[in-house]
C-alpha cells in the first residue's frame, strides 16, 4: 500500500494541502478556507478529501502553522508563564552569545515572550549527570496556582535545567498545573535535549 506524504499549513485563510503520492511522484495542492474557531475542522476535512480521491489511509502527515507563527510574532498569543529551577528565570532574557549586537552596548534588545513577572522559579535541582540534587517540593508547586491565576496565566512553559536527563520534576510540576486548568509544555516533552 501506498503512503502518501502530507504537508499541511493552517492560515488565518486558507488552509493548504500538499499531496505527494511516492508510487506516481505525483504532487498535488489544493486549499480549503480555514476554521478559526477549530483549525482542526479544516484539516480533518482536507484529510478527508485526500482520502477519498486516493482510496488510502496510509500517510504522513506533517503540519505546520502559520497562525501559531504569526501569533508568535505578533504577540498576540495567549498570557503565558513560565516555571524554571531557581536561579534560571532570567535566561531567557539574557539569551545566548549568538545575539545579533553582542558588543552594542546601545543595541534595543527583543523584549523576551514572557516578561519579568511571569517567570517563576521553583527550588529543585538536578546535576549535570541527572542526579537529583534538591528534590521537589510540592507545596510549593502548589502554591504557584494561584499566582499564576492571578496573573491571568492560561498557559505554562516548564523549562528545569538538566530535565533532559531526568523529567522526574517537569512531570511532576505538569501534572499539578494540567489538572488545576492550565495548559502546560514541557521541555522535557518537546524537546529533550541540552
Amino acid at each position: 500500500m501506498t503512503s502518501l506524504r502530507i504537508g499541511i499549513d493552517i492560515g488565518g485563510t486558507f488552509t493548504d494541502f500538499v499531496v505527494y503520492d511516492p508510487s506516481t511522484q505525483r504532487i498535488q495542492t489544493f486549499k480549503l478556507l480555514s476554521t478559526p474557531n477549530d483549525p482542526a475542522l479544516a484539516v480533518l476535512q482536507g484529510l478527508e478529501k485526500i482520502f477519498a480521491q486516493q482510496g488510502t489511509q496510509h500517510a504522513t502527515v506533517i503540519n505546520g502553522s502559520t497562525v501559531a507563527t504569526n501569533a508568535l510574532l505578533e504577540r498576540k498569543g495567549a498570557i503565558a508563564a513560565l516555571v524554571t529551577t531557581r536561579g534560571f528565570r532570567d535566561v531567557i532574557q539574557i539569551g545566548r552569545q549568538n545575539r545579533p549586537a553582542l558588543y552594542d552596548l546601545f543595541a534595543n534588545p527583543t523584549p523576551p515572550l514572557i516578561p519579568s513577572e511571569l517567570r517563576f522559579e521553583i527550588d529543585e535541582r538536578v546535576t549535570h549527570s541527572g542526579n537529583i540534587l534538591r528534590a521537589i517540593d510540592p507545596v510549593q508547586v502548589a502554591e504557584l496556582i494561584p499566582e499564576l491565576k492571578a496573573h491571568n496565566v492560561t498557559a505554562v512553559a516548564v523549562c528545569l535545567l538538566f530535565s533532559f536527563l531526568r523529567p522526574e520534576h517537569e512531570f511532576a510540576i505538569s501534572a499539578e498545573l494540567r489538572s488545576a486548568g492550565f495548559l502546560v509544555s514541557m521541555s522535557s516533552e518537546i524537546l529533550p535535549e541540552f
